[in-house]
């Protein structure tokens, strides 16, 4: 076989596929997993850049996740020179751009990169329905241009790893199904005292900035952030008289609002799936203390789980940080000397420390979800205990 000057030898070819498909059919995150088909793609044709569009049918849309050197995209399903193959299932050879009327040139004025030449296959599930698109852009030989040869071997990359694309997309789904029934979960027993759907996504959030920052991986700082928003769902036991009392509990009813804890517990633990079980934990954890002063079990340190660590630290937090409708939010500073006086005493040291470290990610994300109310009372928060 004749192999014109600088393209990819078949040795490097195959040595190419095998490489990337090992690693493709054993990968189960769809960011990941449409990286490592990005990254094949253009190592097999010598591409400059080489993306990944997914049609999403519901939201009438094309999007990329993984595009090299540019975040993500988004765009009418059948725009543009990537819609037209998600519309016709055709692949397309286009080495001049800006002369086809079927590309459209506002991604380049978005990204400030110029598109000569472009190669387009479609991909498509075990049914044969197209699912998305392989594209390639600039072809980095001495002519530039694309030829049938790229496309057969884009092709047979979109082969290898459309099977895994599409396992890939399911179990995406699925967890995006998991997160989405958890926050609402999250949010049924916090709107029972008063608190906010954001109020979820705020811990969630704080949780996975601050599960990194102390050196979890991805993978399980993920699964904190999912497991997360049900810390209070045990709140749903607890009586409207005082959930929603606005002044000081009795002791009598003190210790039946701590039973919110063993009551989130007890409902999750029920379940053997990860995601519930960790949330179970953090249910029944989140209100220890690392004196040993917290409850329901009066447990300390680091006999606390690392998960129930965690989200005390990002609840409270945000409790102190974000106005409430029956209180206004405390100044970051005084937030912080708080956390500052009860490092070692009420919080995993190691863990304030990881919350000064990351502070600017926290603040971005609290300043992100903020929640509007009509009126705040100006109760005095002064005495506030971390009971609730």
């Amino acid at each position: 076989m004749h192999v014109p000057q600088h393209e990819v030898n078949p040795d490097a070819l195959l040595k190419t596929i095998f490489t990337y498909t090992s690693r493709i059919a054993d990968e189960r995150s769809l960011d990941k997993l449409l990286t490592l088909m990005a990254d094949m793609g253009r190592e097999m044709i010598l591409a400059d850049r080489c993306t990944l569009w997914l049609l999403d049918k519901e939201k009438g849309e094309l999007r990329t996740q993984v595009a090299h050197e540019v975040g993500e995209i988004r765009t009418p399903m059948h725009a543009g020179v990537v819609g037209d193959t998600i519309r016709t299932g055709q692949p397309l050879i286009i080495n001049d751009a800006y002369q086809d009327r079927r590309f459209n040139p506002e991604i380049d004025l978005q990204t400030g990169y110029r598109t000569h030449a472009l190669l387009v296959i479609p991909i498509r599930n075990n049914q044969g329905e197209v699912i998305g698109a392989f594209q390639a852009i600039n072809k980095r030989t001495p002519d530039g241009l694309f030829h049938q040869r790229d496309l057969d071997y884009l092709s047979l990359a979109a082969y290898y790893a459309g099977k895994s694309l599409e396992a890939a997309m399911l179990a995406n789904e699925i967890a995006e199904t998991q997160r989405e029934v958890i926050y609402m979960m999250g949010e049924v027993g916090e709107s029972r005292s008063r608190e906010t759907g954001y109020h979820v996504k705020r811990v969630a959030k704080y949780s996975k900035i601050l599960a990194v920052g102390y050196g979890l991986s991805e993978s399980e700082s993920d699964l904190i952030q999912m497991a997360s928003p049900m810390h209070d769902i045990g709140k749903v036991a607890i009586p409207d008289s005082i959930l929603k009392k606005p002044g000081k509990l009795t002791r009598e009813e003190y210790e039946l609002m701590k039973t919110h804890t063993t009551v989130g517990y007890n409902i999750l633990s029920k379940s053997r799936r990860e995601i519930l079980s960790s949330a179970a934990i953090i249910a029944g954890q989140h209100h220890e203390r690392w004196d040993g002063k917290g409850y329901p079990h009066g447990i300390g340190g680091e006999n606390i789980h690392l998960y129930g660590r965690i989200t005390a630290v990002a609840d409270v937090f945000d409790a102190l940080s974000s106005h409430r409708c029956y209180k206004r939010a405390w100044d970051l500073d005084r937030v912080l000397d708080l956390f500052r006086t009860e490092r070692g005493s009420h919080f995993d040291p190691t863990l304030v420390d990881v919350l000064f470290d990351t502070l600017a990610e926290i603040v971005q994300v609290r300043d992100q979800y903020v929640d509007v109310f009509d009126e705040l009372e100006d109760a005095d928060f002064s005495s506030w205990t971390f009971t609730i």
